[in-house]
C-alpha cells in the first residue's frame, strides 16, 4: 500500500524526485488494465521503508540481509498486473541544497528559512545516478526531465547509496566482529568550567574526551551574567540538541 507506480508519459507531468530518494524506472511492454498501452513507469520508494530488509532465520540463516532496492526490482512486476516488465533499473538524483536567503530583503528570517527548507528538497537538479546497465534512452529521458546533461550522469554497478549499508553494523548481532565500545573520558571541573579555564589552558581530544564538556561550558555561559557573547560555527545538530537548548537558553537571557 505503500508504493505507488507512475505512469511515464506526455499526458502527464513528470513526477517531482525529492533529493537523493531511491527511485525504480520500469520498462513496460503490453496494456495496463485500463488499455493504455506501457512504456515507461516509475515506483517510489517512501522513506518510511527500512533500505536494508534483515531476512528469516528460515530463509539461509540468522544474518542474512538484503537491499530494499533488490527487493523492489526482483517483485516490481506483481505491481503492473497484466503486463510485461522488460527492466528496472533504480536511480537518484543529487538536488542543489544551498540555502539563497537575502537577510537584508527578508522580514521575518526565521520564515523565510523554513519556506527555504521546505523547498530544498526539490531544488534544481545537479547529478543523476543510474543503474549500470540502464539503456542510454532511459537514460537520456531521465536527464531531460532533470534538465541535465550526459556529464551529470554516474552510471552505478551496485546501490546507487551505499551509505545506508551503515544499518547493517545495528542489526548485525555479531560481538566477534565489532570493536568494543570505548568510553570517552570525562573531564572533571568541581569548580566550574570557567574557573577551571582560568588557571590554565584545557586540551579537550574528541571523541576521547567526551563532549559533555563542552555542553557544560555552552550552559554555563548561558546563564553566566559577565558572559557577553557565545561565538561558535554550528554546522549540524542530531535532535534533541543538548547546545541548541544551551544556545536558546543563552538567548532569552539576553
Amino acid at each position: 500500500p505503500v508504493l505507488s507506480p507512475l505512469g511515464l508519459d506526455p499526458s502527464h507531468p513528470f513526477p517531482k524526485i525529492l533529493n537523493k530518494s531511491l527511485n525504480i524506472v520500469v520498462v513496460l511492454k503490453g496494456t495496463d488494465a485500463f488499455g493504455r498501452a506501457g512504456h515507461l513507469a516509475l515506483v517510489r520508494a517512501p522513506r518510511s521503508l527500512p533500505r536494508i530488509i534483515q531476512l528469516p532465520e528460515s530463509l539461509g540463516g540468522p544474518q542474512n540481509f538484503v537491499l530494499l532496492s533488490a527487493v523492489l526490482s526482483a517483485f516490481v512486476d506483481e505491481l503492473f498486473p497484466g503486463m510485461d516488465v522488460q527492466g528496472a533499473y533504480q536511480f537518484r538524483v543529487t538536488r542543489n541544497s544551498e540555502l539563497v536567503v537575502d537577510e537584508e530583503e527578508v522580514e521575518n528570517l526565521a520564515l523565510a528559512l523554513r519556506d527555504e527548507l521546505v523547498d530544498r528538497g526539490y531544488r534544481p537538479a545537479v547529478r543523476l545516478e543510474i543503474a549500470h546497465d540502464c539503456p542510454k534512452p532511459i537514460m537520456q529521458t531521465l536527464l531531460q526531465n532533470f534538465g541535465l546533461s550526459e556529464n551529470a550522469a554516474y552510471r552505478i554497478d551496485g546501490p546507487v547509496n551505499l551509505n545506508r549499508v551503515i544499518q547493517v553494523y545495528d542489526l548485525l548481532q555479531r560481538a566477534d566482529l565489532k570493536y568494543p565500545p570505548m568510553t570517552p573520558r570525562v573531564f572533571k571541573s568541581p569548580e566550574g568550567i570557567f574557573e577551571t579555564a582560568a588557571q590554565g589552558d584545557v586540551l579537550l581530544h574528541h571523541p576521547f574526551d567526551s563532549f559533555s564538556t563542552v555542553l557544560e561550558l555552552i550552559r554555563e555561559a548561558a546563564v553566566d551574567p559577565n558572559v557577553l557573547a557565545i561565538k561558535q560555527t554550528l554546522y549540524r545538530t542530531g535532535k534533541d540538541s543538548g547546545i541548541v537548548e544551551a544556545l536558546i537558553l543563552a538567548a532569552r537571557n539576553g
